[in-house]
């Protein structure tokens, strides 16, 4: 599905990448299809397969690739991205084909209309087609978005999604400080105790298997419940205040 969006070049798209030769080219060549996008913030976190060079291969003058000296985590590329993004709106892609850039003027809309200042894609949403399948990771991940509710008081239905859309002046106040998957919880309850303006709009999903590359296991599970409980602890909840107001 398309969507017109007048707001053209007024997106920054932050990839972190790490071995992903089988998609990373086909990916940024539908990235850069979108009007929308005006620069697309490549973090190589240090590779070692041919991403770097079929990267570079791209003729595409949007491109910005940046590759970290030692294996940092997707937290840290994401982090690194952030401080680099110049544009008014931001938005993360993962270096795979789960997620649809098709559908990034259906993210950014709310940002557009001044209703939003936050932007959750939700995969539970109802919207279309899904690919169906491990069980046990969406159970995992509705236990882990309800505790992330309980204590952000925010009523989302898919805090671990990677589609995040940020006006980038606050996505520049969160100061990540999780090297892996734990940024995602990490980022909602900063979000939550800024008291910024949270939306969901549902998109579509196309997961893979481990086969096929997946990298999140149930290690991060446990890890992300530790992010829930310490970000969301009032001297945390005051710190990220501040850092808004810095």
């Amino acid at each position: 599905m398309v969507y017109e969006i007048n707001n053209q070049n007024s997106l920054s798209v932050i990839i972190p990448c790490f071995n992903e030769e089988k998609t990373i080219q086909e990916l940024i060549s539908r990235v850069s299809k979108q009007d929308v996008v005006g620069e697309i913030i490549v973090i190589d976190d240090f590779s070692t397969d041919s991403s770097a060079q079929l990267i570079l291969a791209l003729k595409d003058s949007r491109i910005k690739y940046y590759k970290n000296e030692k294996n940092e985590g997707k937290g840290s590329s994401i982090a690194r991205g952030i401080s680099l993004a110049n544009l008014e709106y931001l938005i993360v892609q993962d270096a795979d084909l789960e997620y649809a850039p098709e559908e990034f003027p259906r993210l950014i809309r709310p940002l557009l209309d001044g209703r939003a200042d936050v932007v959750f894609g939700s995969r539970f949403l109802s919207y279309d087609s899904r690919r169906a399948l491990y069980y046990w990771h969406r159970l995992g991940n509705k236990l882990l978005t309800t505790l992330s509710n309980i204590m952000t008081n925010l009523d989302l239905t898919d805090m671990e999604t990677c589609y995040k859309a940020f006006l980038t002046t606050y996505a520049k106040k969160l100061s990540i400080q999780e090297k892996r998957f734990g940024l995602e919880p990490e980022i909602t309850a900063k979000v939550a105790a800024m008291k910024l303006r949270v939306y969901e709009v549902p998109i579509s999903y196309s997961g893979r298997t481990y086969e096929e590359g997946k990298k999140i296991t149930w290690k991060d599970g446990f890890s992300a419940i530790r992010c829930i409980l310490y970000y969301n602890l009032p001297f945390m909840k005051k710190r990220a205040r501040q850092q808004l107001e810095s």
